[in-house]
């Protein structure tokens, strides 16, 4: 299906309409760690329509003691870049929901049932703690569930405390959670071992999505590069990628 791009390596043509559309960025500006100004979500959106994608779905993060976003600082941003978007002429569409921190506040927020910033058919995307697991995990991906969410966990490849206890992925499988991989893990962006547990949730067929999980520039620099290797192709091939399916309309 995509051989025709790497005939030769010099002659790859970057290309990944075949994922369509990321669902996790920082690309709303001065939300979180990620972009600050409304002239680079703009370059950066023109960059990576350029690349193929057609739809960005911004997740900023919802980290009570750092980054306390909620719907009512985000919708509005969204909406400032979206007439932004329109204003440049830019033909990419572009949505929002949120990346929340599995922590105590999170448990607090299900338990009294406030909606959740959510995307496509009730997906959230969530993370943890790259130092630690969170120890209320699988009871937050339960009582997601039992409330129509479809958890999606984010980056599980950089967890470093799950890879010598690789069946916790099919652990979380099992609970219902959906598993979105960061393009840039495969680059061997955040390290060889990261990398590696990546390259195996791919041969396992363990992933379900795939994220750019783009902050700045770094990024997305690496991201072009990605577009540009061979064995990238190779491996997607072998992956039911679901961001276009999941997420073409939202």
């Amino acid at each position: 299906m995509l051989s025709f791009l790497f005939k030769k390596k010099e002659n790859i043509k970057p290309d990944l309409s075949f994922i369509g559309v990321d669902m996790h960025s920082h690309l709303l500006p001065g939300l979180d760690d990620g972009l600050q100004t409304m002239e680079d979500t703009l370059l950066f959106m023109e960059r990576l329509q350029q690349l193929g994608y057609r739809k960005l779905i911004c997740t900023p993060h919802i980290l009570s003691d750092l980054y306390p976003n909620s719907p009512g600082t985000i919708l509005p941003r969204l909406d400032e870049v979206k007439k932004a978007v329109a204003a440049r002429g830019l033909a990419i569409e572009v949505a929002a929901g949120a990346e929340y921190m599995v922590d105590m506040e999170m448990e607090n927020y299900l338990r009294d049932k406030k909606q959740m910033l959510s995307f496509g058919n009730k997906n959230v995307l969530i993370e943890m703690s790259y130092l630690a697991e969170s120890p209320n995990i699988e009871q937050v991906i339960f009582e997601m569930r039992m409330q129509g969410y479809q958890p999606i966990l984010a980056h599980p490849e950089r967890y470093n405390f799950y890879h010598q206890r690789f069946e916790q992925y099919q652990r979380f499988i099992d609970l219902g959670c959906l598993m979105q991989v960061n393009l840039l893990s495969l680059l061997g962006y955040y390290g060889k071992p990261i990398k590696m547990v990546a390259e195996k949730l791919a041969r396992n067929k363990m992933i379900d999505l795939l994220g750019t999980d783009m902050h700045h520039e770094k990024h997305l620099a690496a991201l072009e590069e990605l577009a540009t290797r061979k064995e990238f192709y190779t491996l997607a091939e072998g992956l039911d990628i679901k961001n276009s399916k999941l997420f073409g309309s939202l």
